[in-house]
C-alpha cells in the first residue's frame, strides 16, 4: 500500500496564491500519473489538474492558467501551485497517484479562499 501525504492547504485571501504538496511512501510501478482532485461542500469530487511520468498535463478549464502541477520522480512527490485563487475555488484538495492498476489518495487538505 502506497501511502500519500498532503501539505500546504489554508486560508488566503481572492488572488492570493497557495503551493499544495504530496508526498509517497514508495513506488509500485515505473509507469504513474499524479493527479489533484477537489471536493466543494455539497458538490461531487472533480479532476481538478494530473500529469503523466511523461510530464503530459491536464487541467479543468476553471483553472487552466491559474494553476500547475507538476512533479519530482527522485522524491516521489508532487505539487499544485494554486495562483489568482478565487472564492470558488474553496474545497478540500485530494492528491492522488494511479500505478498501473492501483490509485493511492491523500487525506485531503482543506483550501480556502476568502473575497
Amino acid at each position: 500500500q502506497v501511502h500519500l501525504v498532503e501539505s500546504g492547504g489554508g486560508l488566503v485571501q481572492a488572488g492570493g496564491s497557495l503551493t499544495l504538496h504530496c508526498a509517497a511512501s514508495r513506488y509500485v510501478y515505473d509507469m504513474y500519473t499524479w493527479a489533484w482532485y477537489r471536493q466543494a461542500p455539497g458538490k461531487e469530487r472533480e479532476l481538478v489538474a494530473e500529469i503523466t511520468i511523461g510530464g503530459h498535463t491536464n487541467y479543468v478549464d476553471a483553472v487552466k492558467g491559474r494553476f500547475t502541477i507538476n512533479y519530482d520522480n527522485l522524491r516521489n512527490t508532487a505539487w499544485l501551485q494554486m495562483n489568482s485563487l478565487r472564492p470558488e475555488d474553496t474545497a478540500v484538495y485530494y492528491c492522488s497517484k494511479r500505478e498501473g492498476p492501483f490509485t493511492s489518495w491523500g487525506q485531503g487538505t482543506q483550501v480556502t479562499v476568502s473575497p
